[in-house]
């Protein structure tokens, strides 16, 4: 919150609080808190790197995050194996008798997860795309390019010359009389 300077609030801490609120990127945990707490399906999930290197699990066991990001990756090293076409493979769904795993890349983060069997796979989906959304940072904007000086405006007096020389010049008949 903004801290208040003599009952108002400065301009600067206003910026200041409000600055967080125009980049919504937050840290792999929060958006894993944030994940479980808005979907009851998820039972575990972990966010990790293409390398395997966890940043974040619902886990409290380190070593059993670890097992399901590399059992993870090893799922989109095996689905990448045998699609077809030349797109890069995003999301990836397995299904087994007592569950489903969930996996979703972007770039080079990738969040799994884990849930009970016969899940609404679209909103799981979703609230993972969502989730993985808000861990990565977003790509800096290309500073605006420079503007180019404008031509200096004419003069109202140079206006007006301009206008009068470019006048044609009516030329009077002689009197034929």
């Amino acid at each position: 919150m903004a801290a208040a300077v003599g009952g108002h609030v400065s301009f600067e801490a206003a910026v200041a609080s409000d600055a967080s609120m125009l980049c919504p990127t937050m840290d792999a945990q929060q958006a894993l808190a944030d994940l479980t707490e808005i979907s009851s399906q998820i039972q575990a999930a972990v966010v990790f790197d293409d390398t395997g290197k966890v940043a974040a699990a619902t886990l409290a066991d380190s070593a059993r995050a670890e097992e399901l990001a590399q059992a993870a990756g090893g799922l989109l090293a095996a689905a990448d194996a045998v699609k077809t076409g030349e797109s890069a493979l995003t999301q990836l769904e397995v299904a087994t008798g007592e569950g489903n795993v969930f996996v979703v890349r972007d770039g080079k983060t990738v969040i799994a997860a884990t849930t009970g069997s016969k899940p609404t796979a679209g909103l799981v989906f979703y609230d993972l795309k969502s989730a993985l959304r808000n861990v990565k940072p977003k790509p800096a904007r290309k500073p605006a390019a420079p503007r180019r000086p404008t031509a200096a405006k004419k003069t109202a007096t140079a206006a007006k010359k301009k206008t009068a020389s470019s006048k044609p010049v009516r030329k009077e008949k002689p009197d034929a009389s």
